[in-house]
């Protein structure tokens, strides 16, 4: 869903505001999703669905009955598992209890909140617009709408926030009915106002000592609550783990819908194009939206397990590593951790994970 009605100054996401995106956008963008839908059918329609994301973008900047026509539209091409988790992500500020419920009834069973600071400076460096209640609130509605899983998105080394401003955010997750954090580390992308008050001075680039303490701030004080890091940059209590965003650590199929998304089906990647008008157009000639694919070899394939499942909690099979590179673990000491007949990067590792990953590879 690309659509925003303001972009935040530290976003790079392909998204569109009312303005940018023309008159109609929302009801082309609809009738184009339902093309692609049947594209889909028609490539892969034999398989169960078993999770469902709606990103963006602002997936709840669409009306409800919309969004959840999306989804009607999905389970009337696709075999949706009984169990299958329907996740959408949304801004606190679009959201009331009387939208969430209407979610819920409609089959949604996880909701992702941007809630990234309960700050106000923060959040005004991070232009939200949502003051910090609005998402507590919002977290209060979801639970109480029936969700069975709450998700709260933080955002950490913002200019200006300090390590005291940091932990006042995490404390509130004591105060939300939550059973899942993402906690990212503020990255300036090129192209982003944030990036152009980078190089004019107005505001401090982030300081990766800074960034380093705030994450293991967040590790101590999400392991108090009961959370467990099982991604680097995920925490849940048990049984809150989001099984969508596991799909694609473990090199899952998933087809992406929509301007801009990428898809993964069998080895083959691909992705679509980027702005919602010449998405929609392509549909609407009987054309594929994508843009362009990559087909992956089996030596890539290794790889890319390699760099995302060591990052798990689950680990790494051992058996997906070459000899050498099995050879080479005994003397990473304990910056990896062997399990059964799996390894991963060590807890007190994370910070180093990039560089791990790469010191193990041939």
């Amino acid at each position: 869903m690309p659509f925003c009605r303001v972009r935040c100054g530290y976003c790079d996401f392909n998204t569109y505001t009312p303005g940018e995106a023309g008159d109609g956008a929302s009801s082309s963008y609809l009738t184009a999703v339902r093309s692609e839908l049947d594209l889909a059918a028609r490539e892969v329609g034999g398989r169960s669905v078993q999770s469902v994301f709606f990103g963006g973008g602002t997936p709840t900047w669409l009306p409800e009955p919309d969004l959840s026509g999306i989804l009607t539209a999905i389970g009337e091409r696709f075999d949706l598992t009984p169990d299958a988790e329907i996740t959408t992500e949304a801004n606190p500020e679009t959201l009331t209890p009387e939208y969430l419920a209407a979610l819920r009834g409609n089959g949604f069973t996880r909701i992702s909140l941007g809630l990234q600071s309960v700050v106000p400076h923060v959040l005004r460096v991070l232009e939200r617009e949502h003051s910090p209640q609005r998402g507590l609130d919002a977290a209060r509605w979801a639970s109480e709408a029936g969700f069975e899983h709450v998700s709260l998105d933080l955002i950490y080394g913002t200019p200006g926030e300090s390590l005291d401003d940091w932990r006042a955010s995490l404390d509130a997750v004591t105060r939300t009915p939550v059973d899942h954090v993402s906690a990212y580390s503020l990255i300036v992308e090129e192209g982003t106002r944030l990036a152009m008050q980078v190089r004019r001075g107005t505001v401090p680039m982030p300081d990766d000592d800074d960034l380093a303490d705030k994450y293991l701030a967040a590790e101590e004080a999400l392991a108090g609550l009961g959370f467990d890091n099982y991604e680097v940059s995920n925490w849940a209590r048990p049984g809150g783990e989001c099984r969508h965003n596991l799909a694609y650590w473990k090199g899952d199929d998933w087809w992406g819908i929509g301007p801009g998304a990428h898809s993964h089906v069998g080895g083959v990647r691909f992705w679509n194009r980027k702005h919602p008008r010449s998405y929609a157009q392509a549909l609407s000639e009987g054309h594929s939206p994508a843009l362009a694919r990559e087909v992956l070899d089996d030596d890539q394939r290794r790889i890319e397990r390699v760099l995302l499942e060591l990052r798990l909690r689950d680990g790494l099979p051992l058996a997906v590593l070459t000899p050498t590179e099995r050879a080479r673990l005994a003397s990473m000491g304990d910056l990896v951790e062997l399990f059964g007949d799996r390894v991963r990067v060590a807890r007190g590792a994370r910070l180093l994970a990039d560089g791990v990953i790469r010191d193990l590879l041939d």
